[in-house]
Parts: C-alpha cells; sequence; structure tokens
C-alpha cells in the first residue's frame, strides 16, 4: 500500500513536472509566433508609412506648383494692369496739357472778346446818341413807340383772326345748328301753356264775405293761421283774393275756402279740417304729377323726395311758362338733341327734366336755383353727370359734359319759343332801359336800341373812335356785361354799327 502510494505521488509528480515542461515549451513557441507577428506588423506599419510620406510629398509638391502657377498668373494680370495704369495716366497728361493749351486760348479770345465788347459798346452808345439826335427822341420814347405799334398791330391781327375764325365757324356750324334744333323742335309738338296761379276764389254773393270773415274776424284769422296765406276781402264783387308766396299754400288755401263756401258752414273747427283734407288734396296731387312727368318722360326709379318736387313745380310758373310742363319739355328736347348729336340720351332727358328741380325749394334753401337744385339731386343719389347738367345750365358752373350743354340749349329754346313766356309792361320796359344803359355805358358808342322785345340790342359807334376791327371787340365786351349782370329768357343778339359818311356840296 505504501509502495502504490510513493508510486503514484512519483507518478504524479513526473507527470507535474512533465506537464510543466510541456507548457513552457508552448509559451516560447507563443513568444517567438508574437515576435514574429510584431515584426511582421512592424514591417508592413513601416511600410506604409513610407507609402504615406511618399504621397504627401507628392501632393505638397503638386501643390506646390500649382501654387507657383497661381502666382505666376497673378503676377501677368498685375503687370497687365500695370501697363493700362500707365497707358491711361500718360493719356490722361495728354488731355491735361491739351486742356492746358485750349484754357490759354480761351483766355486769349475772352480778352480779345471784352476788347471788342468794349468796341461794340462804345459805337452802340455812338449810333444811339446819333440816332436820338436825327429822330428828336430819347431811347425810352423810341421804345415805348416801338411797343405801341407793335400792340396795335398784334389787336389788329388778333381781331382779324378772331372774325375770320367766328366767320368760317359760323359757315360750317350754323346750318348744321340750324338743322338738328330744327328737328328736335318738329318731333316734339307740344303745347305751351301761359298760366298763373289761381289767386282769386269766386263767391255765390257778397254776403259770404262777412261769413268769411265771423265774429270779430275770428274764421279769416283761422284761416290764414291753418293755410299760412293772406285772405284779402275788399271790394270786388263776389270774390276774395288770396296772397301767398308760396303756390302750394295758396292751392291749399284755394280748395280749402272753395269747398267751405260750397257748404256754407264756416267756423274755425270746421276750417281746419277742410285745410287738412285740402292740404291731402294737394299732396295727393303733386305726387301724381310727379309720376306722370316720369312717365311722360319715360324716366324710371327717381328717389321719392324728387318725385315730389316735380310735382311741386305744377303750382310754379316762370313769366308766365309752368315750370312743370317746361320741365318735361326741356327733357324731350335734351333727349332729341343728345340724339342728334350722338350723346348719352338717358342722362340728357335726366338732366332735362331735373333742370329746375331747385325752383320748388328756392323759397326755403338760399342760392341760385340751378346750385340748390344740383345740391339735392346729389342728395337722392343722382349720377354726378347729371348733377352738372343741374348746376350748370344758368352758367353758375362749367359744363363738364356734352350733355351739360345740350340741357341749358334745351332749356334756352323752351323758354324762347314764341308764345312760351310772357312778363309784365314794367318789368320788360325795365329790361330794355337795361340793355340800352349797358350798351351806351362803353366808349365810343353814340346811340343804342333794343329792339324785338328786348331780343336785340342796335348800337351805332363813331367812327373816329372806334375802327372796323374794334368794332368786334365791342361788341363781345357788350355781350359779355349783358350775361354777368342781366337776366333773361332765350338770348340777346348784339349788333354794333359803324358808318362812315362824307357829305359835301356842289356850288
Amino acid at each position: 500500500m505504501v509502495l502504490l502510494a510513493v508510486l503514484a505521488l512519483a507518478a504524479i509528480i513526473v507527470g507535474y513536472i512533465a506537464g510543466k515542461k510541456l507548457a513552457e515549451t508552448r509559451l516560447r513557441a507563443m513568444a517567438e509566433e508574437a515576435q514574429k507577428e510584431k515584426e511582421q506588423i512592424l514591417k508592413e506599419a513601416e511600410g506604409e508609412a513610407k507609402r504615406i510620406i511618399l504621397e504627401a510629398k507628392d501632393e505638397a509638391l503638386e501643390l506646390r506648383r500649382e501654387v507657383e502657377r497661381e502666382i505666376q498668373q497673378r503676377r501677368r494680370e498685375i503687370e497687365r494692369q500695370e501697363e493700362r495704369l500707365q497707358r491711361r495716366q500718360e493719356h490722361m497728361e495728354r488731355r491735361f496739357e491739351q486742356l492746358e493749351r485750349r484754357e490759354r486760348t480761351i483766355s486769349q479770345r475772352e480778352q480779345e472778346l471784352d476788347t471788342r465788347f468794349a468796341e461794340l459798346s462804345r459805337l452802340e452808345e455812338e449810333r444811339r446818341a446819333e440816332l436820338e439826335r436825327v429822330a428828336g427822341m430819347t431811347a425810352e420814347e423810341a421804345r415805348a413807340e416801338l411797343l405801341r405799334m407793335v400792340e396795335q398791330e398784334a389787336r389788329e391781327d388778333m381781331a382779324r383772326l378772331i372774325r375770320e375764325i367766328e366767320e368760317e365757324a359760323k359757315r360750317e356750324a350754323k346750318d348744321k345748328a340750324r338743322e338738328i334744333i330744327t328737328l328736335a323742335i318738329e318731333r316734339l309738338a307740344s303745347e305751351h301753356v301761359a298760366e298763373t296761379t289761381v289767386t282769386s276764389v269766386p263767391l255765390p254773393s257778397d254776403d259770404m264775405k262777412g261769413r268769411i270773415i265771423g265774429r270779430q274776424g275770428r274764421n279769416i284769422r283761422a284761416i290764414e293761421n291753418a293755410t299760412g296765406v293772406d285772405i284779402i276781402v275788399d271790394d270786388t264783387p263776389e270774390a276774395i283774393t288770396i296772397s301767398s308766396y308760396d303756390p302750394v299754400r295758396r292751392e291749399v288755401a284755394r280748395r280749402a275756402l272753395t269747398k267751405l263756401v260750397q257748404d256754407g258752414r264756416i267756423h274755425p273747427a270746421r276750417i281746419e279740417k277742410e285745410v287738412e283734407k285740402a292740404r291731402m288734396e294737394v299732396e295727393e296731387v303733386i305726387l301724381k304729377a310727379g309720376e306722370e312727368a316720369m312717365l311722360e318722360t319715360g324716366v324710371a326709379n327717381l328717389h321719392p323726395d324728387l318725385v315730389r318736387l316735380l310735382g311741386r313745380l305744377k303750382f310754379r310758373t316762370s313769366y308766365g311758362q309752368n315750370q312743370w310742363a317746361h320741365a318735361i319739355e326741356v327733357a324731350h328736347l335734351s333727349a332729341l338733341l343728345a340724339a342728334e348729336l350722338g350723346a348719352d340720351v338717358y342722362t340728357a332727358k335726366l338732366g332735362g327734366l331735373l333742370h329746375d328741380i331747385g325752383k320748388a325749394v328756392s323759397h326755403e334753401m338760399e342760392g341760385p336755383h340751378a346750385l340748390v337744385g344740383a345740391e339735392i339731386a346729389r342728395r337722392c343719389g343722382v349720377p354726378e353727370k347729371v348733377v352738372n347738367c343741374i348746376a350748370s345750365h344758368h352758367g353758375e358752373e362749367e359744363p363738364k359734359s356734352l350733355e351739360a350743354i345740350i340741357v341749358a340749349t334745351a332749356d334756352a329754346i323752351s323758354g324762347a319759343r314764341p308764345g312760351a313766356r310772357r312778363e309784365s309792361l314794367e318789368s320788360y320796359i325795365k329790361r330794355v332801359t337795361a340793355l340800352e344803359e349797358i350798351a351806351k355805358s362803353f366808349p365810343g358808342v353814340e346811340e343804342a336800341y333794343a329792339i324785338q322785345a328786348g331780343r336785340e340790342v342796335r348800337i351805332i359807334v363813331k367812327p373816329d373812335q372806334v375802327d372796323d376791327l374794334g368794332v368786334i371787340e365791342l361788341s363781345r365786351e357788350i355781350a359779355q356785361k349783358v350775361e354777368d349782370n342781366m337776366e333773361y329768357p332765350g338770348q340777346i343778339k348784339i349788333t354794333v354799327i359803324r358808318e362812315m359818311r362824307a357829305t359835301e356840296y356842289a356850288k
């Protein structure tokens, strides 16, 4: 047993020694192999390092070459720029030398010119002195005479040119205008109604006057307070007179009084009731008249206020011409003229219908009826072109369209047609006298006569004070003064007559 144990121990020891030797042998082999791999890696790394160094050297060499090429290119470009700058500098130096030579030449010429100018000034003074001595006038007098002669020649040329232009325009336009207006008037065969607003109420007997006046005048005061008019009870048999500036109030009072007289029951309560009924009837008449005007002229979609004002024109007159009928006639004439001239027919028609709309409220608003009517139309949404037709038909504003001129022309035609208007003898005499006084206020006028009911003024001038060309200017100035200072229907013809007579007796 002991022997076996010894043998086992010996075997273990021998195995341990053998294994240790084997392990050492392997370690040496591995160390050698690792050494070989290390040497191989070092060789490869060294070769790679050499290759990288060679490539870096090649790249550095190539970069150096490129830099050298760029430097050479920059150097050549700089050299070219230096050459250009050198040539430019040489050119500038040559130009500077030329300018210096030219400046010296100019200085010499200026000196020569100064010398010549001084000589010319001396000669001019001598010539002027000689001319003043020969002509017997100073320079100022000669200049004034020359200006007067030039002005006279210019005025003569201007007057001659004006006369030629007017004659040419008359030759070409007179026949055409006459044809257009004649066609328009022929196509509109309207009746002229010269009427006055009713201002009197007939009575069945003079006893009714006392009932209208009432006890202590209470009835007549009630009528006047309710209607806003003045009731005049005079010696006129079987009639009383209504006086008021407002034609609508007059119509309300007339209707109310007519009803009261027919009924016979006249007292304050009854008066107020009848006046209210009459006022409603008149309003209905006004609206109906406005609608009739729209229907007759073919105008639609007007503002209700404009329709009402159109109806109020039925109770307005101008020189005896009913303004409602006048507005309708102007609308038709404007449409016909616009159609003949190729203008906007509807604009002309609407402008003609509304052109006197301001007369319906002229006592309520201050200003000319044309401008008042234009402002009312503008507030009611009427187009601005039509507003200008209204505002310019009497010259308060400048016409801005052909339609505005057409409306003014149609208004003049309607008012100037025979029988359309009438005026009192007193106003007629005043207008004729004013025409003659305006004509006589100009220098050189010997006599002035208003003829043809004040539609023409014939003026006789002194031939030694007004020449043939001055006659044209005088007629124009008189016409302008008449337009600025007078109001008249239609147009007035100004005729200036110059006549030279020579008389001698044979003995």
